[in-house]
């Protein structure tokens, strides 16, 4: 809606760059928050999460390279300003942080699952920002609705985005982006209850999936077709991203949960025996 915010110059200081910033921003202060309340050391968890942004920055950017027709069909555009500039595909910069996540929590000897439930209401709150800065650029638009809700974008939101003039769309970036700080309050609570290590970065990835699945069927920008798997299926990639992350997180948290069970019945047995 207001995709510039001003000018230094020549220079557009883009709205979208200054949600991105608090995304990130937010995220590290989060994580390295949950972190020291969980007893990890803060330095590595900062050290840690800056590595992780530029991984996710470099993935958002090869995923989109593959998935927007656009850079697709003309590789130079890969160097081109308007590229650096644009913001990526969320998944491809999640996998590229969760890639140089693992490796790097295992050189600075930290828990894996401890670590990673330290950090995953930060992403979450990343979403909301993230999200919020994509609806003031224009982008990730959704199909035409009649819905009372439904928005029109500016010419100039349509002369850096493309996105559609003249008619009312489904906000859907406004959808994610509401529905991840619900999630955000959701592992915030979860993490201070949790009855294993690994269940609020579980519960993220299933919910995450899930939101993202739904929201998918009223998007409209044009995001290609990997290996025709989008002609094949009928679902975006984001769709098919999400059913394979979502079904792994709903396996892993499931024989995780079984095993904490066990470990507390276990624990339950000892203390009766010790008891009688």
């Amino acid at each position: 809606m207001y995709p510039e915010l001003f000018h230094i110059g020549s220079f557009p200081i883009n709205t979208y760059g200054v949600f991105l910033a608090l995304a990130f921003l937010s995220a590290i202060l989060i994580a390295v928050k949950l972190a020291a309340r969980d007893g990890l050391p803060q330095q590595k968890i900062y050290d840690l999460s800056l590595w992780m942004l530029l991984a996710s920055l470099v993935g958002s950017k090869v995923l989109m390279f593959f998935t927007e027709p656009e850079y697709r069909d003309h590789p130079m555009q890969f160097l081109s300003l308007d590229f650096l500039r644009s913001g990526g595909v969320f998944y491809g910069g999640l996998i590229g942080a969760a890639l140089t996540g693992y490796f790097l929590i295992k050189r600075y000897q930290l828990p894996w699952w401890k670590t990673a439930d330290a950090c995953a209401p930060g992403i979450a709150i990343g979403n909301f920002f993230g999200r919020q800065g994509c609806f003031a650029a224009g982008c990730c638009w959704g199909k035409p609705t009649s819905l009372p809700w439904g928005v029109q974008f500016t010419e100039l939101g349509h002369e850096i985005t493309g996105v559609p003039i003249g008619v009312h769309l489904h906000p859907t970036q406004l959808y994610e982006s509401f529905a991840m700080l619900i999630v955000f309050g959701f592992l915030l609570w979860l993490h201070k209850s949790k009855r294993f290590n690994g269940q609020v970065i579980l519960a993220y990835a299933l919910l995450y999936s899930a939101i993202r699945f739904t929201i998918e069927f009223v998007r409209d920008d044009p995001r290609g077709d990997i290996l025709g798997l989008t002609t094949l299926t009928h679902l975006s990639t984001s769709q098919l991203i999400s059913v394979v992350v979502g079904t792994a997180a709903l396996v892993i948290f499931i024989i995780r949960w079984r095993r904490a069970n066990a470990v507390e019945k276990a624990d339950q047995l000892i203390t009766s025996s010790a008891s009688a």
